[in-house]
């Protein structure tokens, strides 16, 4: 079963430690889901994600493997688990985001959300139900409900709409939940999205009402998506004092190694979030001295470990000026290298903060960390 155990809350703030339970292992929170959207996170192997990085819950995407590969390759390969070799758990987004990242490609009414492909042009037709099937087939142990995503800036009107229609997906996606059964033989949690924008008003009414039915988990949607951090921050923190303590929550889409931290105060349990692997394909490397961009000349002769501050093998075996050489000559092993860098910051990140709840100085070593992380170098 899905269960969250809560182990410690940090004195000076309102960030906590925990575990979150799944039949493929317990998840240590807080916790950083590196992003797998077609079943695969990008450049980084399983054996490395696994032996190499210790990431105990990868994410997937509903949308993206609905297209391809598709129901029936999946169902035939007996789940996502079995389908990409991953033994740990797994947790896909329902789509919703898409609904705003595509908004050029859906139509959305009551009933559920029509896409045309990205791919091919051809409509599929999301619905709660329709999308809870699938997570079904999938055999994600953390399945999510269909929800409306709206941008920001967006109209209160329009928000008002958004929020009454994700609380009645809710409660289908819950009751199709509830009248289904795993196809694999392990429990499947699920998780409410809480909508409402940077709208006070709005954030405490979907919280409220999706408090109605015993979810698994909670979490918090509609940010980072283009609105100031404090805002971010601020809608983050009502939520987290409104949902109960007794379960999960999951700040979907964040972010920055300073939002991680920030929420966590704030107390958000999970995170996701495409920066460390896309950025690092980029040349962007998060290290626990600052943030540097590799493709820069002054890394040339830079002999030393790529993030000396960090054990894990990449960090250590791979000097600057060799990651920056690969990178001048386009070679596709610097890609892998820094996504791992990055996952393995992010991933040491929400350890050393769970660590430090535990200890009961969290906040002390958030102050002290941040100018440091933040830095360019």
């Amino acid at each position: 079963m899905i269960r969250f155990q809560l182990l410690a809350t940090d004195p000076h703030s309102r960030a906590r430690a925990g575990w979150l339970h799944t039949d493929h292992g317990s998840i240590p929170t807080p916790m950083f889901m590196p992003v797998g959207t077609r079943a695969s996170v990008r450049a980084v192997a399983q054996r490395v994600l696994e032996n190499d990085l210790d990431a105990p819950i990868i994410l997937g995407n509903t949308y993206h493997l609905y297209l391809r590969p598709g129901p029936e390759i999946l169902a035939e390969a007996g789940g996502l688990h079995r389908f990409m070799s991953w033994p740990r758990a797994i947790l896909t987004d329902s789509g919703g985001y898409q609904i705003f990242s595509l908004a050029s490609l859906r139509r959305i009414t009551d009933e559920g959300v029509v896409f045309r492909s990205h791919i091919d042009g051809a409509y599929h037709h999301f619905t709660p139900e329709s999308v809870v099937a699938f997570q079904r087939l999938l055999g994600s142990d953390v399945m999510m409900v269909l929800d409306e995503c709206p941008p920001w800036p967006c109209e209160h009107s329009y928000m008002v709409e958004a929020v009454e229609r994700t609380t009645r997906w809710a409660e289908r996606a819950w009751r199709a939940w509830q009248a289904s059964e795993p196809r694999y033989g392990h429990a499947q949690g699920l998780f409410a999205i809480v909508q409402g924008g940077t709208y006070e008003d709005l954030r405490r009414r979907s919280t409220q009402e999706l408090l109605q039915w015993d979810f698994s988990g909670y979490a918090i949607g509609g940010l980072s998506v283009g609105e100031p951090a404090e805002l971010m921050y601020a809608m983050t923190e009502l939520v987290t004092e409104l949902l109960p303590a007794d379960k999960p929550r999951y700040l979907m889409g964040v972010g920055t190694p300073e939002n991680i931290l920030e929420a966590i105060a704030r107390g958000v349990d999970l995170f996701d979030c495409v920066l460390p692997t896309r950025n690092g394909r980029n040349g962007m490397v998060f290290t626990t001295e600052g943030i540097l961009n590799i493709r820069n000349a002054r890394w040339a002769r830079d002999f030393s470990p790529l993030d000396p501050g960090l054990p894990t093998e990449v960090s250590q075996r791979y000097t600057k000026a060799y990651v920056r050489h690969l990178f001048s000559v386009e070679e596709i092993l610097a890609l892998e290298i820094v996504s791992t860098q990055n996952l393995a910051f992010y991933l040491w990140l929400v350890r050393e903060a769970r660590r430090h709840i535990l200890e009961g100085d969290f906040s002390a070593w958030k102050a002290e960390l941040l100018p440091r992380i933040r830095r360019r170098l």
